[in-house]
């Protein structure tokens, strides 16, 4: 067993021995609201929302882009678990920034192994076992992040799926100080009634 397998699986114990009423929480979101954010393990969405179990959903993928995947489950969200808000929260020194689509392509191409940077360049330390699959992938990278978040409310407020009663809400979460900032343009492009 790995020393990881072993941590997780011993944090689950504790954690599942104080479960208690948890174990009674409804499907639905209490606070009827949706977190679309980064996977950046910098983040804790429950804490720079005051989040319980059982309070949001929260959605997370490489820069917490509005996916397709993402907007299936803010859909699913409103439809199907009663969400009436929704939150885009991108954040400072986010790896979205640090690359390209042909960067990444280029680095997969060479090998599967972990890239390293150096002196503000990708390098693939791998020696083989590239594979040109990247090619066919958007990776969706930014280069300006109030503008990335303004581009993803807008593609959800846009979306023919997206409830016209919604209101959409753009953020970036700073790392360095905890807060989050309002992307005024993307707040309102996300307002209801904004087209």
């Amino acid at each position: 067993m790995s020393k990881i397998l072993d941590e997780v699986l011993k944090a689950n114990q504790a954690y599942a021995a104080s479960f208690g009423e948890k174990g009674k929480l409804p499907m639905p979101p209490g606070r009827r609201f949706a977190i679309l954010t980064c996977m950046d393990a910098r983040l804790d969405p429950a804490k720079f929302a005051g989040l319980s179990e059982g309070d949001a959903h929260v959605i997370r993928n490489a820069g917490g882009r509005a996916t397709e995947d993402a907007i299936r489950s803010l859909v699913i969200s409103y439809k199907l678990l009663g969400t009436k808000e929704w939150f885009v929260i991108h954040h400072v020194d986010c790896g979205m920034l640090a690359f390209t689509n042909e960067v990444m392509r280029d680095l997969l191409s060479k090998s599967r192994e972990t890239a390293t940077i150096e002196n503000g360049k990708w390098k693939d330390v791998g020696t083989s076992g590239g594979s040109n699959e990247g090619d066919y992938i958007e990776w969706l990278p930014f280069s300006d992040l109030a503008k990335s978040v303004t581009i993803d409310v807008t593609r959800l407020r846009a979306h023919p799926l997206t409830p016209k009663t919604v209101p959409i809400y753009g953020y970036i979460f700073d790392v360095k100080s905890g807060k989050l900032v309002e992307v005024p343009e993307a707040t309102k492009a996300g307002a209801v009634g904004a087209k």
